[in-house]
């Protein structure tokens, strides 16, 4: 099974790529990692822990936090490992996804600019097209961000923002941010999140049903 490349970015919100890791990993998926360095800031901020720079630590770390101690298969990457497997072309992939993404990350992608691993990966599945989706976490967006994310959709970028909905009666931050992580691997035909989703308005019991 190809690899799925999991992209951090500085942008707030990282428990939606925690929420991302526990689901794939714990379907056994393959998954490649990396988090910019302004990522280890955010987590910081948010957590009030530190993230660990060396990758075999940054494995165990993420797999703590996503509580999958054992399944599936995480490799993580040095921000600035430009000769990483992720940066090449030839380096088969399932795409990428970029979750949290910053309006910085959206700016280079949009411009083929690659200061780092994270957005040499991302360009490099936009050059292959491979699926690539970005989930933005900013609000308002300015017209410069839209732009920014117009040229993303041009080339066949999925713009997946962390907009989560209420029709499936969420009891936690958790059920928000995982309707969010579905919709992005919907992208990837990817159905491993236990997601209540619209049945239509023909139900009597005006009910959404989990998927199996």
């Amino acid at each position: 099974m190809r690899s799925l490349i999991l992209g951090i970015s500085g942008a707030s919100g990282l428990i939606y790529a925690v929420r991302a890791l526990k689901f794939l990993l714990a379907s056994d998926y393959t998954v490649d990692v990396v988090a910019s360095r302004a990522s280890f800031q955010v987590w910081q901020a948010e957590r009030q822990t530190k993230m660990p720079v060396e990758p075999d630590l940054q494995a165990e770390f993420w797999r703590e936090q996503a509580d999958v101690p054992t399944q599936g298969k995480l490799r993580c990457h040095r921000w600035g490992d430009v000769g990483a497997t992720i940066a090449s072309g030839s380096f088969r992939t399932a795409g990428m996804i970029v979750m949290p993404c910053s309006m910085s990350t959206v700016a280079k992608l949009a411009n083929g600019l690659s200061s780092d691993l994270l957005e040499r990966a991302a360009d490099v599945q936009i050059k292959e097209g491979r699926r690539v989706a970005v989930v933005p976490r900013e609000t308002p967006f300015s017209l410069i961000h839209l732009r920014n994310l117009t040229a993303l959709a041009e080339v066949g970028v999925r713009i997946v923002p962390a907009i989560p909905a209420w029709y499936h009666q969420p009891q936690s931050i958790d059920d928000l941010v995982d309707f969010v992580v579905a919709r992005v691997f919907d992208q990837f035909d990817l159905d491993c999140v236990p997601l209540s989703r619209w049945q239509g308005s023909g139900q009597s019991s005006g009910e959404c049903q989990p998927t199996p």
